[in-house]
């Protein structure tokens, strides 16, 4: 009931698109008390609250964490809540990642799948029902500007507006998500001070600024030789052959006779997915603990990775490998770092919806019960998402999918995170389509202008229909 008008819309919601794929959102750290994310995180919000005014709702900055767009009457409230910050961009783009460049009928763009394009598309779902239909509920767009790391956007939503009584996240795949994972990050921190004078020397690291949900494409090091005795060539020779043995990905740079840059190289993807990825720093850490080893230099943190954590992505060496109807635990190292002395290495879980975090979490204890230097911090937890499947939002959704695109699928469970499980009786709801590879995260990242319209077409139903 809603195609011809959506239709005519078309070049617009694509033409947006492209603007606010073109803001590059990426969180910072900020002074600024009203821009608390960044200055182009701010942007990013400013611009999607001016086009609301412009297409004729109400709108709400609020104080500078979140903002929303809304229209309609009424005591109760329906959220579609989004975000609008991306993951950092990431190497090797075919087209620049802050371009929206439209090609092969797709919209190319660091935010184009995860969220931009869905926010976009939701929007103007919004503009649809409020220009054809009277409808007895408000519709709130709620958008976020820290999904991607801590969340702290929507928790100031929380405190300070009022809540959906029911409602989606744009934020993940079709036909509908009735349950979501757990998500814990747990870091391990170790005093390097005391091997800085060790024969080599780990001088520093840089995972180019990697976000801990997302598998490293690229890492590297610099080590430092302090045992005039070793030279680099010797060393080097070393690195080739165990890099060669392992089929790894890794450069040797030789920077002066007592200097050598590491850089391994992996493949992009989410965490929810590591299978799909190359993590460049497990590769690399693997390589120091064997290098370091040769000079009978016992790290305890690399030594503790090469035991338990390796290569692995499903936590089975670690001994917390668990599966339910959600899938199976997912590990992905996401984070490695020396500053002040301190070497950490984060580490991101997506763990089923029967297990208790709790539960990984004292797993992960045992295991370091021997490794003294190791110091466990857990920087976040979110308590997994379920919904049943035979609840109202879901078949209600899952129905209005399935009746547009003419399918019989059935509601799934993810590892991603959405906030769809920051409040009660909300799901995620696409926009990924069934069988379509996801691109959140990844090097390339788009959406099909096809997708985005169909998405579109699905969000105005599922709009009307709640």
């Amino acid at each position: 009931m809603f195609d011809k008008y959506i239709n005519n819309l078309k070049d617009e919601i694509i033409a947006e698109t492209q603007k606010l794929i073109q803001i590059p959102s990426i969180y910072s750290k900020s002074d600024n008390p009203s821009h608390p994310f960044g200055e182009n995180a701010n942007k990013a919000l400013e611009y999607i609250l001016d086009l609301g005014k412009k297409l004729g709702f109400k709108t709400k900055n609020i104080d500078g964490y979140c903002g929303y767009i809304e229209f309609g009457e009424g005591d109760k409230l329906v959220g579609i809540i989004g975000h609008l910050d991306v993951v950092p961009e990431g190497d090797n783009w075919t087209f620049p990642p802050f371009s929206g460049k439209i090609s092969d009928n797709k919209i190319f763009g660091r935010g184009s799948i995860d969220d931009k394009g869905p926010v976009i598309s939701s929007l103007y779902a919004m503009k649809t029902v409020m220009d054809n239909c009277k409808i007895d509920k408000r519709v709130r767009l709620i958008l976020g500007l820290n999904e991607e790391n801590d969340w702290d956007c929507i928790k100031y939503y929380k405190e300070h507006e009022e809540w959906p009584t029911i409602g989606f996240s744009p934020d993940a795949d079709f036909p509908c998500i009735y349950a979501e994972k757990g998500i814990i990050s747990p870091y391990l921190n170790m005093d390097y001070s005391q091997f800085e004078k060790e024969d080599i020397v780990l001088e520093n690291i840089d995972c180019n600024n990697n976000a801990i949900n997302v598998v490293p494409k690229i890492c590297s090091c610099v080590l430092k030789i302090n045992n005039k005795n070793i030279s680099s060539s010797e060393i080097i020779n070393k690195l080739k052959k165990f890099i060669d043995e392992q089929n790894y990905e890794i450069d040797i740079y030789k920077i002066d006779e007592h200097r050598i840059k590491l850089t391994s190289h992996g493949i992009q993807a989410h965490a929810a997915h590591p299978d799909l990825g190359i993590n460049s720093i497990s590769r690399l850490v693997i390589t120091l603990d064997k290098v370091f080893k040769t000079y009978n230099i016992n790290i305890p943190i690399f030594e503790f990775f090469n035991k338990y954590i390796n290569t692995q992505y499903d936590g089975q060496d670690l001994g917390i490998s668990c599966e339910d109807e959600s899938g199976k635990l997912t590990l992905n190292v996401g984070k490695i770092e020396l500053n002040n002395h301190v070497l950490r290495i984060g580490m991101n879980l997506r763990v089923p919806i029967k297990t208790k975090l709790a539960d990984i979490e004292e797993t992960i204890k045992k295991q370091l019960l021997s490794y003294e230097n190791i110091e466990l911090i857990i920087k976040g937890k979110k308590e997994p998402l379920y919904v049943p499947k035979d609840s109202y939002l879901v078949k209600t959704l899952c129905n209005i999918f399935n009746e547009v695109t003419n399918s019989s699928l059935e509601p799934i469970a993810i590892g991603g995170a959405t906030y769809a499980r920051a409040f009660e009786n909300c799901i995620s709801f696409g926009a990924n389509l069934p069988y379509q590879e996801d691109m959140c995260h990844k090097t390339d990242e788009f959406i099909s202008i096809d997708n985005l319209i169909l998405a579109t077409k699905i969000y105005a139903r599922a709009i009307y229909e709640l």
